[in-house]
């Protein structure tokens, strides 16, 4: 029986397996499968440039992080595996772990299996991802390839807000697309957008196609007024979708307590949720920051969490 079972293995899992290794724990991180949608990794596997984790003075790309973390937790005893978790009792302990048929048994589980960005669905998403397409202003709107560039930001609720008031300090100007008259935003940040000297809004307006090439990444997009039907192009270097996140945690659905858009909910400054020896960390459970140093500071939490909660069933 394993004593940590950890679900994931973004920077949250990751530093959760390192934590849990230093203290002699041997954790088993499933990692998932490269074929599934949650990629072994977490998100930072579809990032190019990563220049706002401590450590890496010079950038660094998101797989080489990655691959960073993982060995750190590997030099201190972590082991990964390549196996999706299909299902799960938490009866126990021992709670109980699946991959397909397999069964593992585990004494604490550490759930770390992040949020997906949502976007509209477009197969040129898919084609300009970290190319001038991405979901997080935050973590890329200071990249060389916006500064001093249009760029558009999708979105009307307070997430879009944020992500066009930021980016309006380093891209030339900023496009707000959003397919209704008013913004579903608080009053008071609708307003800062609306009053910006940098930011057009484009009103009852949808993205038909994001425009591009393979030498320069995005270069505009195609957008349709709902209510008259035109069609017009803005050119921009950049495109932030803002539709929201969806945390990855249908799985826990009926077991564990979330809130009502399916983000984990944890006990107050603890990773420990509604049962014993479950812990979760990262996106799963952060709707507001959403960070890589986020993730990897909550998964610090819930390792803590996990083996100080083992060594009281032992003692």
């Amino acid at each position: 029986m394993e004593k940590v079972i950890i679900i994931g293995s973004g920077p949250a899992g990751c530093t959760a397996a390192l934590y849990c290794a230093r203290a002699d724990m041997s954790p088993l991180c499933l990692e998932g499968e490269p074929s599934q949608e949650i990629l072994p990794g977490g998100q930072l596997m579809t990032t190019t440039e990563v220049e706002n984790f401590p450590g890496y003075p010079e950038g660094v790309s998101g797989p080489a992080m990655m691959e960073d973390l993982k060995k750190q937790a590997q030099r201190f005893g972590a082991r990964f595996e390549y196996k999706t978790v299909t299902r799960v009792d938490f009866s126990g302990p021992p709670h109980r772990v699946w991959s397909g048929d397999e069964c593992f048994e585990t004494e604490a589980v550490i759930i770390s299996t992040g949020a997906s960005a949502r976007y509209l669905g477009l197969e040129s998403e898919k084609t300009f991802l970290n190319r001038g397409v991405s979901a997080c202003a935050t973590c890329d709107g200071a990249l060389p390839r916006f500064r001093g560039k249009p760029v558009v930001v999708l979105g009307g609720g307070d997430t879009a807000m944020e992500e066009a008031l930021f980016l309006a300090r380093f891209a030339g100007e900023v496009h707000v697309v959003h397919r209704r008259d008013k913004f579903r935003a608080s009053r008071i940040m609708g307003d800062r957008v609306v009053n910006h000297p940098k930011i057009t809004v484009h009103w009852n307006s949808v993205v038909e196609e994001i425009l591009g090439n393979d030498a320069d990444g995005v270069t505009g997009v195609r957008l349709k007024d709902v209510v008259t039907g035109a069609v017009s192009g803005v050119a921009c270097a950049g495109y932030f979708a803002a539709i929201g996140h969806k945390p990855n945690s249908d799985l826990f659905t009926g077991l564990l307590d979330m809130d009502e858009t399916g983000y984990l909910v944890t006990k107050p400054d603890s990773g420990q949720t509604n049962i014993e020896g479950v812990f979760a960390c990262g996106d799963v459970r952060d709707k507001v920051y959403r960070q890589a140093i986020t993730a990897a500071g909550s998964g610090c939490m819930a390792a803590l969490d996990a083996v100080r909660w083992i060594e009281s069933r032992e003692d």
